[in-house]
């Protein structure tokens, strides 16, 4: 996942004494780096790009917490509306006709009002509408459902394309628009969760940065067993499977951090294998990416990012 030029950029860092403690971390696969991308940014022109800090109740779990997370993707609100205008309502109104339909039978034809048992096995009537009836409560549930399944596996053309790459136990991620910059994102420590006021075992290492209004395509695979990539705020769930890539997207307007794990039990350590995306602003996620490119040894290439022969005459 590390390219040659960022290991000698590392190493040459070190030599000449320069202050690359958090370089160095994000160098070593499984250690833990303290905003290294804020220590990358001072090798760039901008300001350096610093971490949001987590809203509290916003793409994350909540104590006590019953309901789905607030839905921030439009696939998200489209199911969310599904599920509380459209298959609550069923659900309770069959759950609340069945039970009262068990209470009147066993009312009705208890022993002590019925000594003698009725002897007939068929009623037409009655199992032709308890045959229908379902049918066309399946048939109104279908439309709404044909119709969400349909957008969310038929995406928009995408502005960035992310490739997620399960491991044993994290994530590796790819932005093949950026010149390959790559990176693994780690459980943070607690005290690197605590300093950036984030939940603990939530958190990672390296976050996923993606730009707020963008439509993003993720292509998800695993390097060794089943993953699977889940963001519950996004209404994303997606397998990595070894050998194939599956592909899904999301596109988020507000900017924010957010929380997912793997969904699929993949090993002794699957339920400390969390996911967390960052949205920012485009020009917040441009440094990002200029700061990660030099970090990495990687020229300044891609959407947004002007060559460095262009940005010199531009500055002219």
């Amino acid at each position: 996942m590390r390219s040659f030029g960022h290991r000698l950029l590392i190493a040459l860092a070190l030599a000449i004494g320069a202050p690359g403690a958090a370089l160095a971390q994000a160098a070593e696969p499984g250690s833990v780096a303290i905003e290294p991308v804020a220590a990358a940014s001072a090798m760039v022109a901008d300001a350096p790009f610093e971490h949001q800090r987590p809203t509290p109740g916003i793409g994350q779990p909540t104590p006590r917490g019953w309901d789905l997370q607030e839905q921030v993707t439009p696939i998200g609100e489209q199911a969310a509306w599904m599920v509380h205008n459209l298959l609550n309502p069923v659900m309770i109104g069959i759950s609340i006709f069945v039970l009262g339909l068990l209470v009147w039978v066993v009312v009705r034809y208890r022993e002590a009002a019925n000594p003698v048992p009725a002897r007939f096995t068929h009623n037409f009537k009655l199992e032709f509408v308890w045959t229908l009836v379902p049918a066309l409560i399946l048939v109104f549930i279908a439309f709404p459902s044909f119709r969400l399944l349909a957008n969310a596996y038929n995406p928009p053309k995408a502005d960035l394309v992310i490739k997620a790459t399960g491991y044993q136990w994290y994530w590796g991620y790819e932005y093949p628009d950026y010149g390959e910059v790559s990176f693994d994102a780690l459980p943070a420590s607690r005290e690197v969760a605590e300093e950036r006021g984030a939940p603990f075992l939530l958190e990672t290492d390296n976050r996923l940065v993606v730009p707020a209004g963008k439509t993003v395509k993720l292509l998800v695979t695993a390097g060794d067993v089943l993953h699977s990539w889940a963001m519950p705020a996004f209404w994303v769930k997606m397998d990595a499977v070894p050998g194939r890539i599956n592909e899904t997207w999301f596109k988020v307007d507000r900017p924010g951090v957010y929380y997912g794990q793997c969904s699929e039990l993949c090993g002794t350590k699957h339920g400390f294998m969390p996911i967390t995306v960052e949205v920012v602003p485009e020009e917040d996620f441009l440094r990002w990416m200029r700061a990660r490119q030099a970090e990495q040894g990687i020229e300044p290439t891609g959407p947004g990012i002007a060559p460095p022969a262009q940005a010199a005459a531009d500055s002219l």
